[in-house]
Formats: structure tokens, sequence, C-alpha cells
């Protein structure tokens, strides 16, 4: 949406919206949902900018897919994106208390569970990966206490309704406005701080492996996590049918000991979320957001045409999953 727009093209939209949603609900979730998909078939047709930049973001993270496969990948995720808005209007119908067990199915998430029932602070991070609006609702509604980063949606008036289903069940929503005061004050009374952690950093961000090519990412979770010494929890859900159903769990925890004698404790700490990442997009490659450009900015080596600089290798090599095959794939000049 366009910043700064006038307020009739407001009111405009968030009628809109509320009328679709309004209508949408009239009819049970698994039904709409399955709309929704036969209509990504129909989106995935008519924009055309995007589905070029989704496949070529594919093709890049798998390079060993025949281009009948990335197609098709390509495809589902548009569909997958089309699935997520429908989904968010469902959910505070569809994750309530005494029903939620019908549709999410829950995997690993013990020591987690550990780290919240003690009230002990934490940051937990995802991707745009599944659903990931519905991961923190879920928690929110079993009664943790969630805050999560989010940045608003330019119409106000859809922010504030998509805010109340945020907040519907406890989870409170920080802004980029009111960001650093308020994180600190969640993690200082033992909650738990919630981000989306794959997006593009820009230029001076921190540029660590994702899918065997250097991708930008922010510093401050590393650094929030440093200085609070709060442990990382990398969790997703999955969507695991055609329907509304879920499969949640979590395939990292990053402990504050785990960083404490590393020669580059940021580096590594970014890195390894990122590798969590990558690992949740790798079991279900067509729930990705492959439209945003993960890749878009690069290493100011990549952008003067230099080597690889060498405390970059030091780094890189200090991870205690790189492998020869990724080292050489991140140390080769782009295509």
């Amino acid at each position: 949406m366009a910043r700064n727009q006038s307020k009739f093209t407001n009111w405009y939209q968030y009628i809109a919206a509320r009328m679709a949603a309004m209508s949408l609900t009239m009819f049970d979730a698994d039904r709409n949902i399955r709309t929704a998909t036969e209509f990504g078939k129909w989106y995935y047709q008519l924009d055309k900018r995007h589905r070029e930049r989704a496949r070529n973001s594919i093709a890049t993270a798998f390079p060993e897919w025949a281009p009948e496969q990335v197609e098709h990948v390509t495809k589902e995720s548009f569909q997958h994106f089309v699935r997520l808005a429908l989904e968010v209007i469902h959910t505070p119908r569809e994750v309530q208390e005494d029903t939620w067990a019908d549709r999410i199915t829950v995997r690993n998430m013990g020591p987690v569970l550990d780290i919240l029932n003690a009230r002990k602070p934490a940051i937990m991070l995802t991707g745009h990966i599944g659903n990931w609006e519905v991961l923190g609702y879920y928690l929110a509604m079993l009664g943790y206490d969630i805050d999560a980063i989010a940045r608003p949606i330019d119409n106000p008036l859809i922010n504030d309704w998509l805010l109340g289903i945020r907040e519907a069940k406890g989870m409170r929503i920080i802004t980029k406005f009111d960001a650093t005061e308020r994180m600190l004050e969640v993690l200082n009374n033992g909650g738990v701080l919630g981000f989306i952690a794959d997006q593009n950093a820009g230029d001076k961000g921190l540029f660590v492996p994702f899918f065997g090519r250097l991708a930008s990412t922010y510093k401050s979770i590393g650094l929030l996590a440093m200085n609070q010494n709060v442990p990382i929890i990398c969790g997703f859900a999955h969507r695991d049918s055609t329907g509304f159903s879920f499969e949640m769990g979590v395939n990292d925890i990053i402990y504050p000991e785990d960083w404490a004698n590393r020669p580059d404790p940021l580096y590594y700490i970014t890195a390894r979320y990122s590798r969590a990442l990558e690992m949740m997009v790798r079991m279900r490659p067509a729930q990705y957001l492959w439209m945003h450009r993960r890749w878009k900015s690069r290493p100011r080596h990549e952008r003067l045409g230099k080597p690889i600089p060498k405390a970059l290798v030091r780094n890189l090599e200090a991870l205690p999953w790189m492998t020869d095959s990724v080292m050489q794939q991140i140390s080769q000049p782009p295509a």
C-alpha cells in the first residue's frame, strides 16, 4: 500500500477488506482455504513480476532442481501466499482453548515449554515460512507472555483491525516506533520477544550463509541476546494439510553457553539462526515467501568485485556445520 494515502482510500480499502472477510467467514475455514488455493493459481498467472522473482529465488536456493520442479514449487508458493490471508481471518475462530488440538500438532516443544513455564526471558524467532501468525497466536492463547515485533501496515484502519486479531488472545505487538524500550522491558519482566528474522537487512547488515549464498541479516537479534544473556528459540508453524491444520515445532535453541567461547559470538548467533531458518524452509519449500528479495543486498567485496575478505573467511570456517562445498559456493563470485 502507498504511504500517506487519502482518508477516502484508507476507508475504501478497509470497508472492502472487512466486507470480504465477513463474506468469507460465512463458510467454514477448510472450504475457504481450498477456494484460496484455487485462487492462488490465478494469482500465479497474473503477477508476472513476483512470479519471476519467486522462480529465480527458488532456482538459487535449489540449483540441483530441474526446471519443472522449480516451476511447481513457484506455483505452490503463490497458492500458499493467498491461503495465508484466509488463515489469519479464521484463526480466532479455529484456535480456541478447547479446539486447538483438532487443528494443531505440536512437535519437539518440551525444552521450549520448560523455558516458558519457568517464566524465563527468551527470544523466539521464525521466518516467512508456513503461518508465522498462528504460531504467536497459539502460544498467547495458552497464556504465555508473548510480545511480537511487527511493522505497521500503511493503512491505519486495516492495521488496527488486524492488530485486534493478532492481540485477541493476549499477544502484544511492538512496532518499530517504540521497539527498543519495550523490548528491554519485556525481557526484564521474564517475557518472550517474537521476531520474523529473515528480512533483508541492507548493505550494512551481517552477511551470513543462507542456502549457500551470503544474505544480509539484522544484527539486532544477536546483540539483544548477548546483552540480555537470553536463549534464542527457532520455531515454525508449517501447514500440514489442505485445510486449516498445522504442525508446530522447534528445530533449534541457541543458549548463551553456545556462543560464550566463540571467536565472534555475534556472527555465530546470526549464522546459526539463519541456518535454522533454512532448515525450516527445506522442510516445506512451497510454504516460503519466495517473492521477497532475500539476497537483494550484497556484501561490499561482491559489489566491488574483490575476493572474499580473510576475516569473513575465518568467521565462516569457524562455524561447526560449515562444509567445504558450501564454503566453495560462498567464495565464488555470483554469476
